[in-house]
């Protein structure tokens, strides 16, 4: 699952490759050439992210073996055709078709750690598909634009489509089938248990978090330049660190959302999150720090904000069930990016202004987030005429 998740989240820099590249080659000139532009392109591929319910919910009756090995060849063999491609518009319909492929995986991975797992260990084996997420993101990114740069764009598209491969191959002698119900469900039965207003609450909460979250991380090289004059190899070296951290992090939530259940993971998580925040602001105040002081305070951040998407996620399948797990997982996909829409373009307009408005905006955004956990938990209250049965545990 890790490596299948490091190939989707190469769709990133590879892309961002190609349209420097485009320009800078002439003897590899596309058709359509000025479809180049990043801007249309972006537009393109955040409206696959966020169309992961459809893709997911058409897919929800198939086995989900069956849609990861399908997903997953679909991003493989698109991604080792786009380097013979010679017209720009072929590239992107590749594109476009390595990008439903991965629109697939993400949902259809943690649909299938709910269903394998036992319920007792569901939360960790959530964190591990979220752990693969987080190797991605530290390893992923690097690898791709360093293959980019060293042996031209078109290597990176190999790389994607190898690890791609891989998961495929491990998936195949790994995950077992899901067992077919007698008959197929229809579409108003998939979609009932995500009418739920707790449901609606929950993507709320996640939009909100990953909007806080990214307002911040997206803009952190800018930050610490300020707090530390951190550049170069030192921003890189705190990036690993931090990548680290994150790993911590994510596996460590899931053993408390096995243990002490969602939504104490989930508080746990915000409120590290937000004291994290809260010492950036201090130190923006004091500035300049030293590097060390930073590095304890962003290995730090970056774990509490990787333990919170498990939690979320657990919280989630607590409330549709395991039955419900590949909408519901497509749903929480698609609220993340649109949070991670909403974070990138607020972090831009803050950090314009002044980069100590980051970690107070983060803060106050997931403390936003962990009141509308207050009062959904309030309302389950409210409607079951009964306390939840011990502090921490999740309200079905």
């Amino acid at each position: 699952m890790a490596l299948r998740v490091d190939a989707r989240r190469l769709r990133r820099p590879d892309r961002r490759l190609h349209h420097h590249r485009c320009a800078a080659r002439p003897g590899r000139r596309f058709a359509g050439e000025r479809g180049c532009g990043r801007p249309a392109g972006d537009r393109l591929f955040a409206r696959l992210r966020t169309d992961r319910p459809l893709w997911a919910l058409l897919l929800s009756r198939i086995d989900r073996k069956q849609a990861l090995l399908g997903a997953l060849g679909v991003f493989g063999a698109a991604n080792f055709a786009l380097p013979f491609v010679d017209s720009f518009p072929v590239l992107m319909g590749l594109r476009v078709a390595a990008a439903l492929g991965a629109a697939v995986v993400l949902p259809a991975a943690l649909a299938a750690a709910t269903s394998t797992a036992p319920p007792e260990r569901r939360g960790r084996y959530l964190a591990t598909v979220m752990t693969g997420l987080t190797g991605a993101v530290l390893s992923g990114v690097p690898v791709g634009t360093y293959l980019g740069g060293a042996l031209g764009w078109e290597a990176t598209f190999v790389f994607a489509g190898v690890l791609g491969t891989a998961a495929l191959l491990l998936i195949w002698a790994k995950v077992p089938h899901t067992p077919r119900p007698g008959v197929a469900p229809g579409i108003r039965v998939l979609l009932r248990p995500l009418r739920q207003r707790a449901v609606f609450l929950i993507l709320l909460v996640t939009a909100v978090t990953v909007a806080g979250n990214l307002a911040f991380q997206t803009y952190l090289a800018p930050f610490l330049d300020g707090l530390a004059s951190v550049t170069g190899t030192g921003l890189a070296l705190l990036l690993v660190l931090s990548g680290a951290g994150g790993i911590a992090g994510t596996r460590f939530a899931g053993h408390i959302v096995d243990r002490h259940g969602a939504l104490r993971a989930l508080w746990s998580g915000g409120g590290l999150f937000c004291a994290g925040m809260a010492a950036f602001c201090a130190l923006w105040v004091v500035r300049p720090v030293t590097v060390v002081l930073v590095a304890l305070v962003l290995v730090c951040w970056s774990a509490a904000a990787w333990a919170v998407p498990p939690a979320i996620q657990a919280l989630m399948i607590d409330r549709v069930g395991p039955e419900g797990a590949t909408q519901a997982m497509a749903l929480y996909s698609s609220s993340a990016y649109v949070g991670a829409a909403l974070g990138g373009a607020l972090g831009g307009t803050l950090v314009g202004l002044d980069a100590g408005l980051l970690p107070l905006t983060a803060a106050l955004l997931v403390g936003l987030a962990l009141g509308l956990v207050g009062f959904t938990v309030r309302e389950d209250r409210v409607s079951s005429g009964r306390e939840p049965k011990a502090e921490g545990s999740e309200v079905r």
